[in-house]
């Protein structure tokens, strides 16, 4: 299996520094986004199931994570929002798939929204469309992040916290991938990155530009997210708003990717294969995901 660690890194300029992306196999392009406190490592499951179905997989990491640069000052949906588009255009391969897990998929969902002609289809993962709470407590969060996201507890507080919402199955490798996010941020500049993302987040910026959404969208949910208070009403909410087709998993939390790609890997497939233009995936190695999500 080839994983994002035995990928060499390419990078794309941008104005205040480079973002990291590998880029593997050949076919119509989906590009991926981790969500925030993330590696491209998240997907270790999921892309390399895509290369073999015949798909070509770039994952990128966010500004300041992983191996981007910790230059970047602006962090929020719309940066990189505006990352994934600048990287569809770099490859010069698109439209593209845009995929996303959490404030990544938000991303996307914002880069869909601002050039349509550039993006082919969605796969949401633990999305937030919508900002969660009210100012009142987002104001008292963005002061827990700036308190809790500082050295030189912060990288143990993030990694706990990856840990607490990862509720129900794990993957086999969730320690390993853990203890890389916890390194990771112990790496010069990483963490003051990871917490202005924290500060700066503001998903009204996606939820502002919903009904622009052209593109089709498979949006998928941990039963168990302890992001949402209801994680089944919220997925509902969300494929009625942007007419997606849903998928709400059991036992899992908010990192379907890696907590269970035997349902997510034929759902995405599955989804895939029923885009305009691009080759039915159906007689990949994974069968459709009939009997593990609960299809909304």
């Amino acid at each position: 299996m080839t994983t994002s660690h035995s990928v060499t890194a390419a990078f794309l300029h941008r104005p205040e520094g480079k973002i990291a992306y590998s880029d593997t196999g050949s076919g119509p392009l989906v590009v991926a986004v981790p969500g925030m406190g993330d590696l491209r490592s998240t997907y270790d499951d999921l892309a390399p199931a895509l290369v073999d179905a015949g798909y070509r997989v770039v994952v990128a990491d966010l500004r300041g994570h992983g191996d981007s640069d910790t230059t970047f000052r602006a962090h929020g949906d719309d940066a990189t929002g505006t990352d994934l588009l600048a990287l569809v255009e770099h490859l010069d391969a698109g439209p593209a798939v845009l995929l996303g897990n959490s404030m990544g998929a938000s991303s996307a969902v914002w880069a869909a929204a601002e050039r349509p002609d550039l993006v082919r289809g969605l796969v949401l993962l633990s999305p937030f469309l919508r900002q969660p709470g009210s100012a009142a407590q987002q104001r008292v969060m963005r002061g827990v992040y700036r308190v809790l996201l500082a050295r030189p507890w912060g990288a143990a507080f993030w990694a706990s916290y990856y840990s607490s919402i990862s509720k129900g199955r794990r993957s086999p490798r969730h320690g390993e991938h853990v203890a890389a996010v916890r390194r990771s941020l112990r790496e010069p500049g990483r963490l003051r990155s990871l917490r202005d993302l924290a500060v700066a987040l503001d998903h009204s910026v996606v939820e502002a530009r919903l009904s622009a959404v052209e593109a089709p969208a498979l949006v998928v949910v941990g039963a168990l997210d302890p992001d949402f208070a209801d994680a089944e009403a919220e997925l509902g909410w969300m494929t009625d708003t942007i007419g997606a087709r849903g998928v709400l998993v059991p036992e899992v939390g908010h990192y379907p990717q890696h907590q269970a790609p035997d349902i997510v890997v034929p759902a995405v497939l599955e989804f895939l294969a029923g885009l305009p233009g691009l080759p039915d995936a159906s007689d990949g190695p994974a069968a459709p995901a009939q009997d593990g999500g609960r299809h909304a």
